[in-house]
């Protein structure tokens, strides 16, 4: 299936022309495509912050987008050059990923069935011959996410990988608790945070609904609500975010920075009725 979308996702800031060079290089392959942002703030190689940003924007985009990723710490290296047909028909694939092959797709590939992975290695498809080995985005990345998203087959803009040998980034799992008494439960960790210092962490918040609760942070205990409003302005409260998964915030403020949560902290959840 041939779209007409490509989304970007870096960590390259709105300072620079990164993006709009992109954005360049995209339209010259075709200028009828149409470009969205998804983000640009992401924290400097935060390859953790771009696969789960990914992942939670994927379901809202028309079957067949091109969804461009460039969070690289690897650029210029060994690290592979990739692009990914997801879902159930080759012939007219959910979604196309475009970038490094570092573990930011490992989400979505998680959601969806990998129909097909390839290497980018015909440089018929790129900017140049000789892409500049510190700016693959705007080389390799930009010009094959444009040709994807005009019909360009998968097959013709690289050699197939075996799905087994893409990097995969590991993150803390949610693990059931030890019956001690208190109810039910969860322990699992930090996997993003927000602009407003919202703390995302690994446990479903398909555990949680509709269920009375409590989250633990260390010692700390936060009392699980609906929405942002049900604690008083200042005070830190659980939910479950609109990207599915419970999240420890502030009213008003930012739980990161207030509370003082360490990315490696282990989050309890305790489900008590």
């Amino acid at each position: 299936m041939t779209t007409s979308v490509v989304t970007l996702l870096t960590d390259f800031g709105l300072q620079d022309s990164y993006v709009g060079v992109m954005k360049g290089v995209i339209l010259q392959v075709n200028p009828q495509l149409t470009v969205i942002d998804l983000t640009h703030q992401i924290p400097a190689q935060d390859v953790a912050s771009a696969r789960f940003a990914l992942t939670t924007a994927v379901p809202y985009f028309p079957k067949g987008a091109v969804h461009l990723v460039v969070v690289d710490p690897g650029v210029g290296t060994q690290r592979r050059a990739i692009a990914l047909a997801l879902g159930d028909d080759l012939a007219n694939p959910t979604a196309f990923m475009v970038g490094p092959d570092n573990g930011c797709f490992s989400g979505v590939v998680a959601q969806y069935p990998l129909l097909a992975a390839v290497e980018l290695t015909h440089p018929r498809y790129w900017r140049t011959p000789n892409p500049s080995p510190t700016f693959h985005g705007r080389d390799i990345f930009a010009p094959v996410a444009a040709h994807l998203a005009s019909g360009v087959p998968l097959a013709d803009v690289g050699a197939l990988v075996a799905p087994d040998t893409l990097v995969t980034l590991p993150l803390p799992g949610c693990t059931v608790l030890p019956d001690t008494g208190k109810g039910v439960g969860l322990r699992g960790g930090v996997q993003a945070v927000d602009y407003f210092g919202n703390v995302i962490t690994t446990i479903s918040g398909q555990q949680v609904t509709g269920k009375q609760w409590q989250c633990y942070v260390g010692d700390r205990k936060i009392s699980g609500c609906i929405t942002y409003g049900d604690a008083p302005v200042g005070e830190a409260l659980a939910l479950v975010g609109s990207h599915g998964w419970v999240e420890i915030a502030v009213n008003q403020g930012n739980a990161y920075q207030q509370i003082g949560i360490d990315w490696k902290q282990p989050i309890e959840v305790w489900i008590t009725g």
